[in-house]
């Protein structure tokens, strides 16, 4: 049912005890939408099959959102808000805080495929010319490494070490979320083969003692 002249004039209440299920709806939609992007891909999950698993039309999807492109807004916000859920705040920590919140989102991770999922295949997507997600992934990154750098900085004062330059917590950034992004990859096609909250605490260790000078994670090596 959609509100209108007619449901408003029959006074106030009436939106008001539609609005409830019309947001149920959306976030319906939205997970619906997260699902299909993320199995599919953007531009081959269509609309349609979003409308299929609500079980709604086409039409009432957009009813809902006016566009594809407007409904993909949503799912990477929705994505976006899922990251910081449980912090307090939401938003990410700063300080060694922020390397065991990262660790523990891959805990998490390790537990919710879909999200991991759709994040991967419109993370990938958003190379190709022109796609809708293109500006949302470049700010996303932009902005984590701004945040990994200062946790970064932080540490090291912390430790009361040396300041790392500037290039190298550069470097150390984009190389936490190169690994992690890799390592949702490998764990997506084979999560037998792939331990997504070790290896992720092991890598985030490895380039802490790098930046930080100090002795890293260790293996051991069987060596005959």
């Amino acid at each position: 049912m959609v509100d209108g002249p007619a449901a408003r004039r029959r006074g106030g209440a009436a939106p008001t005890r539609l609005r409830p299920a019309r947001e149920e709806r959306r976030a319906e939609i939205v997970q619906a939408a997260m699902q299909v992007f993320g199995s599919k891909g953007y531009h081959a999950g269509s609309l349609a099959d979003v409308a299929e698993q609500v079980g709604i039309t086409q039409a009432g999807v957009l009813h809902h959102f006016g566009s594809k492109d407007l409904l993909l807004q949503e799912v990477l916000r929705l994505r976006d808000r899922i990251d910081v859920a449980d912090v307090e705040g939401h938003h990410m920590p700063g300080g060694r805080g922020m390397f065991s919140h990262l660790e523990r989102t891959a805990e998490k991770n390790a537990r919710r495929r879909g999200v991991v999922q759709a994040y991967t295949v419109l993370t990938a997507e958003a190379v190709t010319d022109g796609h809708s997600a293109s500006d949302w992934a470049r700010e996303r990154f932009a902005v984590l490494r701004a945040e990994i750098v200062t946790a970064l900085r932080d540490a090291a004062a912390d430790g009361g070490g040396p300041t790392p330059s500037e290039e190298r917590l550069s470097h150390a950034a984009s190389s936490v979320i190169g690994v992690m992004d890799g390592l949702q990859i490998q764990w997506l096609l084979d999560p037998d083969a792939v331990d997504l909250s070790a290896a992720t605490a092991f890598a985030i260790d490895a380039v802490l003692a790098t930046v930080l000078d100090r002795p890293g994670p260790t293996v051991r090596l069987d060596v005959d």
